[in-house]
């Protein structure tokens, strides 16, 4: 199911092939609207390493019990040739602008985490 015009809901399904409820694909097609406004910023694609995530697959990654990514409101992403930090600040640009939801952003060494959980919060994670 196509849900932007470069997003699809395959991308955001959880790794472990669990059936992503209703309620979840709506958060997820909000996320993706968000993810587009960069995407078309960009002019590259986004690669989503971890969307959704079943409970089951939270914790076999060693996800938090809290952790967005299981109400399909989160997303870990990479843009090939762009080192996180730049990623990182140009998401925190664009909320800033009000052009993506409020939400949270968190750098890693190799993906930023970005989800619309509507309020503000803000961590590193990188091993420089």
């Amino acid at each position: 199911m196509r849900l932007t015009k470069n997003f699809t809901q395959r991308e955001f399904r959880s790794k472990d092939g669990a059936k992503m409820p209703l309620d979840v694909l709506d958060n997820i097609k909000e996320l993706a609207c968000n993810l587009q406004v960069l995407r078309d910023l960009l002019g590259e694609s986004i690669k989503i390493n971890s969307g959704y995530r079943s409970e089951a697959h939270n914790k076999d990654v060693g996800g938090v019990k809290t952790s967005k990514h299981t109400k399909g409101l989160a997303a870990d992403i990479r843009v090939k040739d762009l080192d996180t930090d730049d990623l990182y600040l140009l998401i925190e640009s664009l909320i800033n602008e009000g052009d993506m939801k409020e939400g949270g952003l968190g750098v890693y060494d190799t993906f930023v985490h970005y989800d619309i959980r509507g309020t503000r919060a803000r961590w590193n994670y990188k091993k420089y």
